[in-house]
């Protein structure tokens, strides 16, 4: 019964990881860069945020404020991502 747990842990961090890469490039003046690359920024946008909340010693509550960290932390990593690829954002 609880071999499963894994999985679905996994699976809801790859859909919740994308969704936040993808809202932070939206953010950016990006545009979506691809589900796979969505997904990377997200994760390591997750671990960025979670630095960064923990640096500052702030307080995070529930899904959306862990939420709001992961896209936050995606969008500074795309910013000095996209600094320093010297990609422009093309609308």
């Amino acid at each position: 019964m609880y071999e499963n747990h894994g999985f679905h842990n996994l699976l809801w961090f790859l859909v919740v990881g994308g969704a936040a890469g993808w809202l932070a490039s939206l953010l950016v003046q990006g545009g979506g860069m691809g589900i796979v690359a969505d997904i990377a920024v997200g994760i390591l946008g997750a671990f960025l945020g979670g630095w960064l909340i923990d640096f500052f010693n702030l307080n995070v509550w529930g899904f959306w404020g862990s939420f709001c960290m992961w896209v936050l932390g995606a969008a500074i990593l795309l910013v000095v991502f996209r600094a320093l690829s010297g990609k422009r954002a093309t609308r």
